[in-house]
């Protein structure tokens, strides 16, 4: 494996194959999530920050407790859609916390280790990488200018007290595109890439061809091998459930 100087401020990135296609994932602890939102310079980006904190507490309390479905299968009527409504919410937050973790942490490093398949040669990987990294760099400011609009058009992330649902949410967007847009940006144009070639990464690559059962095998093998705990959903949730 390669070494920088500084491996402190390194991110292990893993260029996942899938079939013929790639995915960009890392795997960093559920805590580091709250710690990694700078505080803001004025009181209105302030609010939105320490809102957005606190969704993200939220979710990764409940997500570890798994509080959702027994509490609001208890309340009937009005109340009992509401809570609902919010554990679908919370659900769908905690998808987007793992899709968009690597680009929240890619903002802060100054260094990044690309673990790529070794059928694959370290220059193309990056140059996939990057591809991904401008993609996303797109899509989020896109996203973001939309979800910030309407965020100042409805007013709900300054006027709206208390755990109200459309705070939660479009605020919950706006930063979290506002984190991934950075992320990307620093990815491209900040962070210095270098290149580890893996074995079993190259395992992965017939995962979405194969039957559950054996996927499943494969997967957990692989993930064991890389010491990645998460790494068996996010195949899940990205190979098959696209496939």
């Amino acid at each position: 494996m390669i070494e920088t100087q500084n491996p402190a401020k390194r991110i292990d990135v893993y260029l996942v194959p899938l079939g013929t296609r790639y995915e960009l994932y890392c795997e960093v602890p559920d805590t580091s999530d709250h710690h990694e939102v700078p505080e803001a310079e004025s009181g209105v980006f302030r609010r939105l920050y320490h809102r957005f904190r606190h969704v993200l507490a939220t979710v990764q309390d409940e997500r570890r407790t798994k509080k959702l479905a027994a509490a609001s299968a208890k309340k009937k009527g009005f109340s009992g859609w509401i809570a609902r409504l919010r554990d679908r919410m919370i659900r769908w937050i905690a998808e987007s916390i793992a899709e968009q973790r690597l680009l929240w942490h890619l903002r802060g490093e100054d260094g990044a280790l690309l673990h790529h398949p070794d059928d694959l040669d370290g220059a193309r990987a990056i140059e996939i990488a990057r591809q991904f990294l401008k993609r996303d760099a797109d899509r989020h400011l896109f996203w973001l200018i939309v979800d910030g609009i309407i965020l100042i058009l409805t007013g709900v992330g300054a006027i709206i007290p208390g755990p109200n649902l459309l705070a939660y949410y479009f605020t919950f967007r706006s930063v979290g595109h506002f984190l991934s847009w950075r992320g990307a940006r620093n990815g491209l144009v900040g962070i210095q890439w270098e290149t580890s070639s893996s074995a079993p990464l190259t395992a992965l690559r017939d995962v979405p061809s194969m039957t559950p059962p054996v996927r499943a095998a494969r997967v957990r093998e692989v993930a064991g091998h890389l010491r990645l705990e998460r790494l068996a959903a996010f195949v899940e949730r990205t190979a098959v459930r696209s496939a």
